[in-house]
C-alpha cells in the first residue's frame, strides 16, 4: 500500500467512526433535540469533508478546465444534493463508501502493476570497469562497446556481452520466468537485466546500454498500457457520452416531476441524486482496463511480453499461426553433416567453402567453418558479393567461387548434381565448374512438438511453416512437428506475399499470427495481426516490430499466452454485463421511487469491488492441462 493509500484509509477509518457516531445518535433520537438546521448541517458536513474534499477539488478542476462530466462530478453533484434535501447521513454515506471503492480500486490497481512493475527492477544500476587494478562504478549508458566490466556475485548484468573469463549459474527469472539457472562460461553471450549467481564474470560488451536488452524491454513495458484494445476504447467511448446523458437525465427527473405534476421538489430532488450515485460508471472505467492490466502482468509472469491491451485481445481471437522455421522451431544451430566431392576432394571442397564463407556471420556460414577446423586465409580471399535468395559470389585466389542453393546453380547454368537429404544443401562452383556438395542439418527444438499440439488444444486450426530452406528439408521438419502446411524456398519478399495469401482467406475475426525471430522477418511480423518475435536470440528488427516478445525463446508459451487472454476477455466481459445490468435495474427502480440511497451505493461502489476483484482474477496464472 502506498502512502497515498494509507493516508486515505486513515481518513476513511476516522469518518467511519464519527459517522457510526451520527448514526448511532440520529437513530436514538439525540440529534432530534437540535432544532437549528445550520448547526445539524455542519455536524455532517465535518466527516463529509474530511472523507471527500479530494473529490470536490479534482471535480472543481475539472470544472475548470472543461472536463465537466466525470465520476467526482456526479458523486459531488449527487452528495450536495441529498444535503439540499436534508438527508444528511446518506450524502456522507456515499461519498464514505465511494471512497472505500476508490481506496480498493487502486490497491487493485496496484496490484496488477506489480506484476509489470517487476520487470522495471531488471534496470541495473551500475556497471563495474577495472580501473588501474580497482572496481570503479559507473553508469551503465557510458560504457562503451568493446569495454571489459567485471560481475560479481549477486549483481545484476549490466549490459550485453560476451563472457571473457570466470563461469557462473545466470538467474533468468526476472525476463524469462524460467526458475532454473542457466550455465554461462567463456565464449557464451549473456544479456543484462539478469542475475549473476555464484562465480564472477568478466564480460566484453557488444551492445550500448540504449541497444541493450534490458533498456528494450523497459521501453516495451512502459508502452505496453498505452495501445488500448477495442472493447476499451468501446468503454471510453462510452463513457465520454454515457456520463452527460444521465447527468442531464437526472436533472429532468429533479426538474419536469414538480413542473407538471405539481408534486414536491425535495422527493424527485432526492430521487435524481439517487439516479446520480446509481449511474456513475467507475465499474465500467476501471475494471475493465484492470482486467486487460491483469492479463498483460500474467504474461510477464511467464516471460512474455505483449506490447499491449489490443494485441493481448487480438491473440485470443488467433486461429492460424506461421512459423518462419530456423531459430524458431529449430535451434538454428547448423551442423555439418555430409561434404559431397564432385571434381575435387573432400578437404579440397570443404576449405573452398569456408574460404567463401569467411567474412560470413551467418549459421551455416559459421558451421562450414567449424567444418573446416582452422582459421581461413583471409589474404587469398576477395570482396563477396551477395545474390538474394540465391548464395554469394567471391573471388579467391583470384578464381570465382560460388556458394549456394540450387537456383543459384540454375541461374548461372551450371550443371550439378542435386543432393538428395533432408538437410540445407550448399552447392559449390568455381569458374562455373560444379566442385560439389556440402549438407548441413539443423535440429528441431525440444518441446517444438509439444508446443504445436498445446496450440491446437488451445483452439489454433492451422500451423504453417514459412522458410527460405529447400523443399525436401521444409517437408522433414514439417513431419517431424505435425505443421499443417509447408511453404519453402521462399526469398524474404515472398514470405510477405505468401503471408498475404494467408491473411486472405481469414473468416471474420479470425487473426493471424506470425512468429520469427531474424532481421528478414521484421517486414513479417509487421505485416501480420499478431507478430510474435524472439526475445533471447531474436534480432532487434524482429523485437521493434512485433507485437509480443517471448523472452526465452519458447514457442510452447504461445499456448500459456493464449489461454491467459481469452481467460481477459471473458473476465471483461462478464464486467461489462454485470456492471450494465445491475446499473440498468436499479435505475429504473431509483427513477420509480423504489431504490434508496443505499441500493444506490451498492450499485455504485458494490459493483465496482466486484468487478474489480473478478478483474483480479485474470493476474492469477493457470497452469495447462
Amino acid at each position: 500500500m502506498t502512502k497515498k493509500q494509507r493516508k486515505m484509509l486513515v481518513r476513511i477509518i476516522i469518518t467511519f467512526v464519527i459517522f457510526v457516531g451520527l448514526f448511532i445518535c440520529e437513530h436514538a433520537g439525540l440529534l432530534k433535540r437540535i432544532e437549528n438546521l445550520c448547526i445539524l448541517f455542519l455536524i455532517y458536513l465535518v466527516p463529509y469533508l474530511l472523507v471527500g474534499y479530494d473529490i470536490i477539488y479534482k471535480a472543481a478542476r475539472n470544472i475548470r478546465h472543461g472536463q465537466v462530466f466525470d465520476e467526482n462530478f456526479l458523486m459531488m453533484i449527487a452528495t450536495f444534493g441529498a444535503f439540499g434535501v436534508r438527508e444528511y447521513s446518506e450524502a456522507v454515506a456515499v461519498m464514505l463508501f465511494y471512497q472505500v471503492g476508490e481506496l480498493f480500486q487502486g490497491y487493485a490497481v496496484g496490484k496488477s502493476r506489480q506484476s509489470i512493475s517487476d520487470m522495471m527492477d531488471i534496470c541495473p544500476e551500475y556497471a563495474n570497469i577495472e580501473i588501474e587494478g580497482k572496481l570503479t562504478q559507473v553508469d551503465p549508458d557510458d560504457v562503451e562497446i568493446g569495454s571489459i566490466i567485471v560481475v560479481k556475485p549477486g549483481e545484476r548484468i549490466p549490459l550485453d556481452g560476451v563472457v571473457i573469463e570466470g563461469e557462473s549459474l545466470i538467474d533468468t527469472a526476472a525476463l524469462t520466468g524460467e526458475s532454473v539457472p542457466r550455465k554461462a562460461a567463456v565464449g557464451d553471450d549473456i544479456i543484462s537485466g539478469c542475475v549473476n549467481g555464484s562465480g564472477t564474470l568478466k564480460v566484453r560488451v557488444s551492445k550500448e546500454f540504449d541497444d541493450s536488452t534490458v533498456s528494450k524491454i523497459l521501453e516495451l513495458v512502459e508502452n505496453a498500457s498505452s495501445k488500448k484494445a477495442r472493447v476499451e476504447n468501446f468503454i471510453t467511448r462510452f463513457a465520454k457520452y454515457y456520463t452527460p446523458v444521465v447527468t442531464i437525465s437526472a436533472l429532468a427527473l429533479a426538474v419536469l416531476p414538480p413542473l407538471i405534476l405539481g408534486d414536491g421538489w425535495g422527493e424527485w430532488i432526492q430521487r435524481a441524486c439517487i439516479f446520480l450515485v446509481i449511474s456513475c460508471p467507475c465499474a465500467l472505467v476501471i475494471s475493465v482496463p484492470l482486467g486487460f492490466f491483469g492479463g498483460i502482468g500474467a504474461a510477464s509472469k511467464i516471460g512474455v511480453l505483449v506490447k499491449g491491451s489490443n494485441y493481448l485481445e487480438a491473440v485470443a481471437e488467433m486461429t492460424t499461426i506461421v512459423f518462419d522455421k530456423t531459430g524458431t522451431l529449430t535451434k538454428g544451430e547448423f551442423k555439418v553433416q555430409d561434404i559431397i566431392p564432385n571434381a575435387c576432394t573432400k578437404e579440397e571442397l570443404i576449405e573452398l567453402a569456408a574460404l567463401g564463407e569467411a567474412y560470413s556471420n551467418h549459421p551455416i556460414a559459421g558451421s562450414v567453418k567449424e567444418a573446416y577446423g582452422k582459421e581461413p586465409d583471409l589474404s587469398r580471399v576477395g570482396q563477396a558479393e551477395e545474390i538474394a535468395g540465391h548464395g554469394i559470389c567471391v573471388p579467391i585466389n583470384g578464381k570465382e567461387v560460388l556458394l549456394g542453393n540450387e537456383k543459384l546453380m540454375k541461374a548461372r547454368r551450371i550443371p550439378y548434381i542435386a543432393a538428395e537429404s533432408s538437410g540445407t544443401i550448399v552447392y559449390v562452383a568455381c569458374e562455373e565448374k560444379y566442385m560439389g556438395a556440402i549438407v548441413i542439418a539443423d535440429s528441431v527444438k525440444e518441446g517444438a512438438r509439444e508446443a504445436l499440439q498445446s496450440m491446437k488444444q488451445v483452439g489454433v486450426k492451422k500451423c504453417v511453416m514459412l522458410t527460405g530452406d529447400r523443399q525436401q528439408a521444409a517437408q522433414a521438419v514439417a513431419k517431424e512437428l505435425g505443421i499443417d502446411e509447408v511453404h519453402a524456398q521462399l526469398l524474404p519478399g515472398d514470405k510477405v506475399s505468401k503471408l498475404e495469401e494467408l491473411l486472405k482467406v481469414q473468416n471474420g475475426k479470425e487473426k493471424l499470427a506470425f512468429v520469427g525471430d531474424g532481421i528478414n522477418d521484421a517486414p513479417v511480423l509487421t505485416r501480420a495481426d499478431i507478430g510474435i518475435a524472439m526475445g533471447s536470440m531474436g534480432s532487434d528488427a524482429a523485437i521493434e516490430a512485433a507485437d509480443v516478445v517471448l523472452m526465452d525463446d519458447d514457442v510452447s508459451k504461445i499456448a500459456a499466452v493464449v489461454r491467459i487472454s481469452r481467460k481477459t476477455l471473458q473476465i471483461v466481459k462478464q464486467n461489462i454485463v454485470f456492471a450494465l445490468g445491475v446499473k440498468a435495474l436499479v435505475l429504473i427502480l431509483g427513477a420509480f421511487g423504489l431504490a434508496n440511497m443505499w441500493e444506490a451505493v451498492f450499485a455504485d461502489v458494490g459493483v465496482s469491488v466486484i468487478a474489480i476483484l473478478n478483474s483480479m482474477r485474470a493476474l492469477k496464472i493457470e497452469k495447462s492441462k
